[in-house]
């Protein structure tokens, strides 16, 4: 039987692309993947049996490499985050919380910094440099001056794609520059409640011109600390994670423990102390969620 990608999902049915056809497909029983039943998502490879030349039935799927829950979505490749430097300013916080779920959620982050003609270059300099230095990608991009376009549709080629970010930093502006004509419906993040607007009703993969998936949905539709202990917030700071095996104990949190990596290159000023104390914040946080969310 042949195989496909699932492009769009919506009622019931499931969009299944291949090789330039789409298929409207039902599926087929239950899926069962580890013992555990799972349901097919956008994203993901099926094995799939056509009943005519535009039907059939979702048979199989295929093994995932990645799985979002807030949007449902698989085998996404990368979270491209932008983030304005220009009303409104620049959230490092925000920025860093986005970065802990990309990470838990074993994708890639692109770092695109929108409005980067609305600020001085020592600004969007320092920006790239920090979060170059962990080890992100980062580009700053101007509508209005054609700048960095190429390089995000460069990064774009042949992947999966899901973006997010900061409200009204101008998601919608940035894909109508990239792609003319591709129209997505772009969710905004409030930043005070860190909660998604409901945008759109279902998931839908848009093909790129040349290879590749802009993922259409609301981005990430939570930012609330769900499913994450304390060893996952510490490992979801790249810069932190690197030094870890340099710590006296395993499974260190960076906070209280003797002979700390972390805490060392924090006093020689080789980790950025906006990020530790960032990284305090959403372990409060953390504590929060845990306690309001606790079985009685």
């Amino acid at each position: 039987m042949p195989e496909g990608r699932i492009v769009k999902a919506l009622s019931g049915f499931y969009y299944v692309a291949d090789e330039g056809r789409i298929f409207s497909c039902r599926a087929r029983g239950l899926f069962k993947k580890k013992g555990a039943k799972v349901n097919p998502l956008v994203g993901d490879w099926v094995v799939y049996d056509a009943i005519n030349e535009e039907e059939g039935y979702v048979m199989e799927v295929g093994e995932r490499t990645s799985e979002l829950v807030r949007p449902p979505i698989s085998n996404v490749d990368q979270a491209v985050l932008v983030f304005s430097m220009y009303k409104p300013a620049f959230s490092a916080l925000l920025l860093d919380k986005f970065l802990v779920h990309t990470e838990k959620a074993g994708i890639d982050s692109v770092i695109i910094l929108s409005k980067a003609d609305q600020v001085s270059e020592e600004e969007v300099a320092a920006a790239v440099q920090k979060y170059e230095a962990i080890g992100y990608t980062v580009i700053p991009t101007s509508t209005k001056q054609q700048r960095g376009l190429q390089e995000v549709r460069d990064i774009l080629h042949d992947r999966i794609s899901v973006f997010a970010g900061q409200s009204g930093v101008g998601k919608s502006s940035l894909i109508n520059a990239l792609f003319p004509g591709v129209s997505l419906q772009t969710g905004d993040v409030s930043e005070k409640l860190g909660r998604g607007k409901h945008t759109t009703r279902h998931v839908e993969l848009i093909a790129l011109d040349g290879g590749g998936y802009v993922a259409d949905t609301p981005g990430f539709s939570s930012l609330e600390f769900m499913d994450l202990t304390e060893l996952d917030l510490a490992e979801a700071f790249r810069d932190f994670s690197d030094r870890a095996p340099d710590c006296k104990f395993r499974g260190c949190l960076h906070v209280t423990e003797p002979s700390c990596a972390v805490q060392d290159a924090l006093e020689s000023g080789e980790l950025s102390k906006e990020r530790y104390e960032n990284y305090l914040q959403f372990r409060e946080e953390l504590k929060e969620y845990q306690r309001r969310n606790k079985p009685w």
